[in-house]
């Protein structure tokens, strides 16, 4: 058996820069850090010839095509594994909640299933192949940055060149700035959950009207780790979430409801510095920027649960390995 344990993520600028639609004629770039919340991926070795996939439904196949979840077809024939397996996965995160969900499980299933099979695999080719599997070969509309970070964990300024090459690089803070930058984010569900897809595929087809959004939403990213890595005036770190979420809301209408453009106001009028809704948009979680003496008056005017966080210096990591 194999356990593996990958981190979500939390995107701080720069989504959808990440997108072929743009960084193939203009390179793209994000922040993202990874959090203490989980995509818990198992492997085992099955009674029978037979294939077992739970997750928040239960597949018993004969052959590998018969599988209907996209992307465990996918990295089961990636890593040619046909038959005579049990696949399970638990998250500590609700799916299509802007947590990068499907990417962790994802780069925790390939993890599974290369260790599964005596395989060693750096981050870099987990990001990678990753990618090739959720977006090349089962489809989905999404971008590659959270691939990276689930494999590499940590908080990383991303790059993504038009050749499709891909430069992962530390943001780099003092200790200091870590745990003021950890304690000034704060993060409340909304209780709305939503398939990406949709609101991916139209900003997709908006990507050559809104190059100019993009690339300043790119450009946030480079200007949230240069404030950081300084550490002087870390009050710019919400400034430039709210920039950038005023530039995300531009890009399709589907983003933001009403009821999360409420919330959202809700959380400035409260004395947050800016903010931003998580992963394509739609629902999810809501991130809000708001120094300590503003905390208690911003929770008690959202009115939603919160969702205490950490930064995670991880990727993914196999956690267990017992008898195959």
């Amino acid at each position: 058996m194999i356990i593996t344990r990958t981190p979500f993520r939390i995107s701080f600028a720069g989504g959808g820069t990440d997108l072929p639609d743009f960084y193939r004629n203009e390179y793209g770039a994000v922040m993202s850090t990874a959090i203490d919340k989980y995509m818990f991926i198992t492997v085992n070795k099955s009674f029978d010839h037979r294939l077992r996939i739970s997750y928040s439904k239960t597949e018993w196949v004969e052959h590998i095509d018969e599988i209907r979840h996209p992307i465990v077809r996918e990295a089961l024939k990636h890593a040619g594994i046909i038959s005579g397996i049990e696949v399970t996965s638990m998250a500590d995160i609700p799916a299509g909640t802007g947590m990068g969900s499907s990417s962790s499980f994802t780069v925790g299933l390939l993890n599974a299933l290369y260790a599964y099979k005596g395989v060693l695999k750096s981050a870099e080719a987990l990001a990678r192949d990753a990618a090739v599997i959720e977006i090349e070969k089962a489809g989905q509309p999404i971008g590659k940055q959270d691939h990276y970070i689930a494999a590499y964990g940590g908080c990383q300024y991303i790059r993504f060149e038009p050749d499709e090459s891909v430069f992962v690089n530390p943001v780099i803070m003092s200790k200091e700035v870590w745990l003021e930058l950890q304690s000034n984010l704060i993060l409340f569900y909304t209780g709305i959950t939503r398939a990406s897809n949709s609101i991916l595929n139209s900003q997709k087809k908006n990507t050559a009207l809104k190059m100019d959004i993009l690339k300043r939403m790119r450009d946030l990213a480079f200007e949230l780790r240069e404030t950081v890595t300084s550490g002087r005036n870390l009050a710019r770190f919400g400034e430039y979430l709210h920039q950038g979420w005023l530039l995300k809301r531009k890009l399709s209408p589907l983003i933001a409801s009403e009821p999360i453009n409420e919330y959202y106001q809700r959380g400035l009028d409260a004395g947050a510095l800016g903010g931003k809704l998580l992963g394509a948009g739609g629902g999810g979680f809501i991130l809000f920027y708001c120094e300590r003496q503003n905390q208690q008056r911003l929770r008690e005017s959202i009115g939603l649960t919160e969702t205490p966080f950490s930064f995670e210096r991880q990727g993914s990591q196999i956690i267990y390995v017992g008898g195959i």
